[in-house]
């Protein structure tokens, strides 16, 4: 084969792939601009939790409610920002400094359980603790589109989102969609719904320690919902609602 078909030949599929990821960095872009005057109805996140639902128990447990900027309280947006992302108002959607924190910290934590896996091969050892460095902004890029999967290219799409997400959207529009998304149990999504399950109020009415209480909640839904006034989360909720003044709301 001749050098110059060779080349064309191997250019063809790449180029097609690079076509391909342009137009569905294009589709993200799109879907965010939207989201500019279109509350989305479901999140990836959402739906794969659904389908899980459907699999294991063979029903759907879906409660979520969405309600406008102006009917979430506060106190809320207080509390989750101060207790999963302090520098939101302030940062461009990624905080660096905590992801290489973060990433330092799993790989502390790797290399601790290769070490008890390398001493006691027959022990049973559980996979090690991986922490995050997200801001609000990542989370939200991830539930909105992505799996749930730790690879580098997903982390990589991630971020990509993430700065779509801070240069098309507002900041208040960020912090609405994500309290309007996020999980606070199994099959329960946004803090309507949240705030109707766990206190019997809409969430334009929860009160500083209630928010906070949901706050404290977020990184672990699922096990929290089991015990939600548990001496941890009560404990916890009483720092977030200490640091919840120097809050600045977008």
């Amino acid at each position: 084969m001749k050098p110059g078909l060779l080349r064309r030949v191997l250019w063809r599929p790449l180029a097609l792939l690079l076509l391909c990821g342009l137009a569905l960095q294009l589709y993200f872009v799109l879907r965010i601009a939207l989201m500019i005057v279109v509350d989305p109805q479901s999140t990836t996140f959402q739906r794969s939790e659904a389908w899980r639902l459907l699999h294991e128990q063979g029903r759907i447990r879906w409660a979520q409610q969405w309600v406008d900027d102006e009917h979430l309280s506060g106190n809320l947006k207080r509390a989750v920002i101060a207790s999963e992302d302090a520098g939101f108002t302030e940062h461009g959607g990624i905080e660096w400094d905590a992801i290489e924190k973060a990433w330092d910290k799993n790989q502390r934590n790797m290399a601790r359980a290769d070490r008890r896996a390398a001493t006691n091969p027959k022990a049973s050892t559980r996979p090690p603790k991986l922490v995050g460095g997200s801001t609000i902004s990542q989370q939200l890029a991830k539930n909105l589109f992505l799996s749930g999967e730790r690879t580098l290219p997903r982390k990589a799409q991630e971020l990509l989102l993430t700065l779509a997400l801070e240069a098309l959207l507002s900041k208040q529009r960020i912090l609405t969609i994500y309290l309007n998304s996020v999980e606070w149990g199994e099959g329960l999504f946004g803090a309507q719904g949240a705030a109707r399950h766990y206190f019997r109020v809409d969430a334009q009415r929860l009160d500083a320690y209630s928010a906070a209480r949901l706050a404290v909640m977020l990184p672990a839904p699922k096990r929290f919902e089991k015990n939600p006034g548990s001496p941890y989360v009560t404990g916890r909720a009483g720092v977030i609602v200490g640091r919840m003044a120097a809050v600045d709301l977008p």
